[in-house]
């Protein structure tokens, strides 16, 4: 690796994904006033990423309609993009950064914003053509232009991207198996009752659901023919898709000394155990009020922003602290999902309204508190229910169970 000219900034930023995006543009409208770089992997400018396993797929939205803000904002902002450098090294001591290419760049002040990659399967065959993760465009961009030649998809992981990723397929009349190790969809962020919706759903637009399988290997001659499940049967496949979860992007962060271990540990301001650094997004780990205290990763844009938010003010000198109530959003077909709140842990789960209507939610309780809310197709639950979360209501279970009585008829805040 040669060492090459160096420069240097008041502040990098290191990931062009929305935390790293949001931190430099909360950053200018705080009032900073030095030098921002936001170095990324990718070649383009930062861009929404939760599109890529729907609209962008689906085609419905091109690339620019994803793009966080248009491309003339930076420099109008005075925000230097450093695009298609992958960042291998961190000097805590010397505040510097080192790049794959061996290019050097200096910092006043870092924020780690490097997001994660998706984590990719270690079973024979994984490296073939025709296997795919959804976690860049240029992921997206190769996987549809493959799709033409392909009848067959195996999904593997039936997460949020799986599901996604396999509702838009399907819209294009491929024939969709998903694979999934557990005894149920969204087995780690829903309920059961919102699994089974889910599964059904799928089912009725003809995606096949395979539960409790092992993927035992990929097969093909270079490129991808089939997935051979561990009773060694063979599902026929052209095409494969890794949804199972990232591996979060911070090797160089831990290599240099900062404490964490699936992620990145950060206090409340978002301050690293390295000194001058910030980390924040899909790799911070950090201490929830919502997951009951524990230290967590939470991968959503909404959790990205508000961590953003939080260091650009620590960095102004201001006095705040993390607290926000997590939310989530899922498309599939005509089924807009929406999350309020973490159901991990949750003792009671709660249905409003009959899922045969298409318009229902799951309210979950820990200790009589509600916790969280899946909500389909009910805006209004997700809206209202929102306060129910942040303020750990206790409320009679009869009365939550009733769809016809407005949530916010039975919080007192609310009803005010």
């Amino acid at each position: 690796m040669t060492q090459q000219h160096s420069s240097s900034y008041d502040i990098v930023i290191v990931g062009t994904g929305h935390a790293g995006a949001q931190a430099a543009i909360a950053l200018r409208q705080e009032g900073f006033g030095g030098t921002i770089a936001l170095v990324g992997e990718e070649d383009v400018p930062p861009y929404e990423r939760p599109p890529l396993s729907k609209e962008y797929l689906a085609g419905d939205k091109p690339f620019e309609r994803i793009l966080i803000r248009p491309e003339r904002f930076w420099a109008e902002r005075d925000v230097t993009l450093r695009l298609g450098k992958r960042i291998v090294a961190v000097d805590g001591e010397a505040r510097c950064l080192t790049s794959a290419a061996g290019e050097r760049i200096a910092y006043g002040t870092l924020i780690w914003a490097a997001g994660g990659h998706a984590r990719r399967l270690s079973c024979e065959g994984h490296a073939l053509r025709g296997v795919h993760s959804v976690r860049t465009r240029a992921d997206v961009d190769r996987l549809v232009a493959e799709l033409p030649s392909v009848r067959e998809v195996v999904v593997i992981g039936g997460g949020y991207i799986g599901l996604e990723a396999a509702a838009v397929l399907t819209k294009f009349g491929k024939h969709v198996t998903i694979v999934e190790a557990q005894d149920r969809v969204l087995a780690r962020v829903a309920g059961e009752a919102l699994s089974r919706f889910y599964e059904a759903e799928h089912r009725a637009h003809g995606v096949t659901i395979r539960l409790n399988e092992q993927v035992d290997g990929i097969e093909g001659e270079g490129h991808v023919s089939g997935v051979r499940l561990a009773d060694a049967s063979v599902l026929p496949a052209q095409m494969v898709i890794v949804g199972i979860g990232i591996v979060p992007a911070v090797e160089p962060l831990i290599a240099a000394g900062a404490a964490g271990d699936n992620g990145v540990t950060v206090d409340a301001q978002g301050r690293t155990s390295l000194s001058h650094v910030f980390a924040i997004g899909d790799c911070a780990a950090h201490a929830n009020a919502f997951a009951d205290g524990a230290t967590i990763r939470l991968e959503s844009v909404q959790n990205a922003n508000d961590q953003a938010m939080v260091v650009a003010r620590t960095i102004m000198g201001r006095e705040v602290a993390y607290h926000a109530v997590p939310w989530f959003w899922s498309n599939q077909y005509d089924l807009k999902l929406q999350t309020v709140g973490l159901s991990i842990g949750h003792d009671q789960a709660i249905l409003r309204g009959d899922p045969a209507t298409r318009s229902f939610s799951v309210v979950y309780l820990r200790g009589g508190r509600v916790i969280a809310l899946d909500c389909v197709n009910a805006m209004r639950d997700f809206v209202q229910g929102k306060a129910l979360v942040a303020d750990g209501a206790v409320l009679s279970v009869k009365a939550l169970a009733d769809a016809t009585q407005p949530l916010k008829t039975l919080w007192p805040k609310l009803a005010g």
